[in-house]
């Protein structure tokens, strides 16, 4: 534990506590619908995040003892609900110094006032992380609640409203649209996720000055996080651990509070000596979430399927490098069927991950009969031209739809746009089932874009590892696919694991990988639409057994 000791003698923490317990109902879970009273822990983070200096208070400005809170804790914690109550007791509650009183007659030694026109942020690198959090606000303060009858709300998806002119509100990692806010508190979710490559460390930085204008505050939250992938989370502990050892400029600046699990933790309830079993380790990082049930963690821990080190970031708090492989080899080699002979006319479907001069590119079919996995091709540029050649390229597709009844064709549209989105659709539009994307702007009969389908591929990666886990498909034993599968490595995205190669400029591809992946996802959409159902129900005769 990473709190300071004690309590301090100034706070608002009080008023704070006994203000949510009184106008907050929890939103979810076991515990749904009764008051919402902090957990020990919660508690303490909440003294120390509102305590004050009553030496520097002039009447008006709040001379907190920390400028930022970071919340450092293993999944299921509770990270989301106590942000939300936090973020109506910003909005609504007596959340800045009014008056400085003896500690002695008041608990907190102070009595707090509104803040005047409130705007809080709650701030991530998509939309699908800050809902988390505004979920549990609507739950909170829905039309519903006596809450937002005291307060005569305006409660949408997106934003509160009071008729003050307070608001809640969403922001996402677009840094030059969050430039010149004034928020009065920002909530950063999720902030192992901010990385530079996705734009995450300079929306941070915007959200630090436009805080600095005004003299107001976040608070991270975050699991652990990946070391060396640069994220504002592990920065955020760096500073905390610099500020520690008195190295800061500043001292007191980061308030940072973390459960997690003791170094000598094993993934086992049998440890050796000078060890921790898993189940102990568990009960001390869950020690203050009473609605947390540890049993279905430990089960998910020892899933073969699951990575130790994503057990030991998810659920021990304990930062961890990712191991190497996606899967081994020797998994994917034994699933290896060179007897199983592909029938011209026979159903498949396809997916293809395309490049013009970086990287190879790859198309992969997968059999709906039996889900057999087998490659059309692997393509590399030229040795010479350093490109692709794309007439290679558009013929082999061509070729696969005159061998075989392709019932749904996906395909990445990054550098091959005219071909996925025009030539393509015009060859394939007869046999075609099901679209890559059914409704929308981005509907589309073969363009998949990967760029915004990071989530669902992640989860296709995920799926497609575990069948591979448990044998649950054949391949035809291509060794091309076969070396691309043994170059992919584990990383992490939105939560999930997906793949990667060992680096950017790294010589040893992984498309066809992708497209192995992308393969078995394709398959199981068309196994589970209506319009397979349909298709392979046609013509079937019932037979009534008396």
């Amino acid at each position: 534990m990473t709190l300071p000791a004690g309590v301090p003698e100034y706070t608002l923490g009080y008023e704070c506590a006994t203000w949510i317990a009184q106008n907050i109902r929890v939103g979810s879970g076991k515990f749904a619908g009764e008051p919402f009273r902090l957990s020990d822990d919660q508690f303490r983070f909440v003294l120390w995040f509102y305590g004050f200096d009553p030496e520097r208070w002039d009447g008006w400005n709040n001379p907190w003892l920390y400028q930022r809170g970071v919340r450092r804790l293993s999944k299921g914690s509770g990270k989301s609900p106590f942000a939300a109550a936090l973020t109506l007791f910003e909005l609504l509650g007596p959340c800045r110094v009014g008056d400085v009183v003896d500690p002695k007659i008041v608990p907190g030694g102070v009595f707090g006032r509104p803040q005047a026109l409130p705007l809080i942020q709650l701030a991530a690198v998509s939309e699908q992380q800050t809902g988390v959090t505004m979920r549990q606000i609507v739950a909170m303060a829905h039309k519903g609640t006596q809450l937002n009858r005291d307060y005569n709300l305006e409660t949408g998806r997106t934003q509160v409203l009071t008729p003050e002119g307070g608001k809640i509100q969403l922001l996402t990692s677009s840094w030059a649209s969050a430039e010149g806010g004034e928020p009065s508190l920002v909530i950063a979710d999720e902030v192992e996720h901010w990385v530079p490559a996705g734009g995450g460390v300079e929306f941070h930085q915007t959200l630090v000055r436009n805080l600095g204008k005004t003299g107001s505050r976040m608070i991270e939250t975050c699991n652990a996080w990946v070391p060396g992938r640069e994220s504002v989370a592990e920065k955020s502990f760096e500073d905390w651990c610099l500020q520690e050892e008195g190295k800061l400029v500043e001292a007191g600046t980061v308030l940072y509070d973390a459960r997690v699990a003791p170094p000598g933790t094993v993934m086992t309830d049998t440890p050796d000596e000078g060890e921790v079993g898993l189940s102990e380790a568990l009960g001390f990082v869950y020690e203050e979430q009473p609605w947390v049930d540890i049993s279905p963690i430990r089960s998910t821990v020892w899933t073969p399927s699951t990575p130790v080190s994503v057990s030991r970031r998810f659920y021990l708090n304990q930062p961890n490098v990712a191991e190497d492989s996606w899967v081994t080899l020797q998994q994917w080699s034994s699933m290896a069927d060179t007897s199983r002979e592909l029938v011209d006319g026979e159903d498949v479907v396809l997916f293809f991950d395309g490049s013009k001069s970086n990287d190879h590119t790859a198309l992969v079919g997968c059999c709906m009969s039996d889900g057999h996995v087998f490659t059309v091709g692997v393509w590399r540029p030229g040795e010479l031209s350093g490109e692709i050649d794309v007439n290679v390229v558009d013929s082999a597709v061509r070729r696969t739809y005159e061998r075989f009844n392709v019932v749904a064709f996906w395909a990445d549209v990054r550098e091959w746009e005219a071909f996925v989105k025009v030539s393509w659709p015009e060859v394939f539009a007869d046999s075609l089932l099901v679209p890559a994307v059914r409704s929308g702007k981005a509907a589309a009969l073969i363009a998949w874009d990967m760029r915004t389908h990071v989530y669902d591929f992640a989860l296709a990666s995920e799926m497609c590892r575990a069948e591979i886990e448990d044998s649950l498909f054949t391949h035809d034993g291509n060794w091309e696919t076969s070396r691309h599968i043994g170059n992919a490595r584990m990383t992490e995205r939105k939560g999930l694991i997906t793949i990667k190669k060992e680096s950017p400029k790294s010589p040893n591809k992984i498309d066809a990988a992708v497209c192995v992946i992308g393969a078995r996802m394709v398959y199981r959409a068309v196994s589970a639409s209506a319009e397979w159902e349909k298709r392979s129900g046609a013509g079937k005769d019932w037979v009534v057994f008396t």
